[in-house]
């Protein structure tokens, strides 16, 4: 895609929002961000929408969405993930969201392929030691909302709190979180939500 820089900071907010906070930014949260007017922000999302990046249904609020096939210029040469937090890996932490980006070739190299829902994580703690995720390392994570036994999750807790631990379904219908450390004692719920399944792990020396 061939996106002024205004433009390629629009795309980047709108999908950074969605994978965040799960909805999209208004125009005038838009504005507010790039410090312009809503008039402005229009135009380009007008032209984001006419050169294929974005999306919009006209009839529902915060609608906008990005094209799934949609690559802006400086992912092209390599791949890079929406960097939206830290995740737990002793005690449950509050989850943040920050809008970065985990960019694999700054790391590995040039990529050449890229992958469809995902998103990074940096590991806080040392709970998942012993399966050779580490405090610092990054996990790439999945979206989904589902897990199978044995599974390494992204699993958000009743009070907020989102652990990185390894999914038990157990016979009397609780939910073992297990941690890869003698250190640390399992987390047992009736219920928490999945928000990712980990397929990676990454880490910088």
């Amino acid at each position: 895609m061939n996106l002024t820089p205004k433009q390629l900071r629009i795309f980047n907010l709108v999908r950074q929002w969605r994978h965040a906070k799960g909805y999209s930014p208004t125009m005038q949260e838009l504005a507010d961000e790039l410090g312009v007017s809503k008039v402005t922000v229009f135009e380009h999302v007008e032209a984001l929408i006419e050169k294929g990046a974005l999306q919009r249904d006209p009839n529902k609020a915060r609608s906008l969405s990005v094209v799934e096939e949609a690559v802006p210029p400086d992912e092209e040469a390599g791949l890079t993930f929406p960097l939206v937090g830290r995740i737990a890996a002793g005690m449950p932490i509050e989850k943040c969201a920050e809008d970065e980006s985990l960019r694999l070739s700054e790391i590995f190299g040039p990529q050449t392929a890229r992958r469809g829902d995902m998103f990074a994580l940096r590991v806080d703690g040392e709970s998942m030691r012993d399966e050779g995720i580490l405090d610092g390392d990054y996990v790439i994570v999945e979206r989904r909302s589902t897990a199978r036994n044995g599974d390494r999750v992204v699993a958000l807790l009743e009070g907020g709190e989102t652990t990185l631990k390894t999914f038990y379904r157990e016979k009397d219908g609780m939910i073992r979180l297990q941690p890869a450390n003698p250190e640390f004692k399992p987390i047992r719920v009736r219920d928490c939500q999945v928000q990712g399944i980990v397929i990676g792990v990454m880490r910088r020396y």
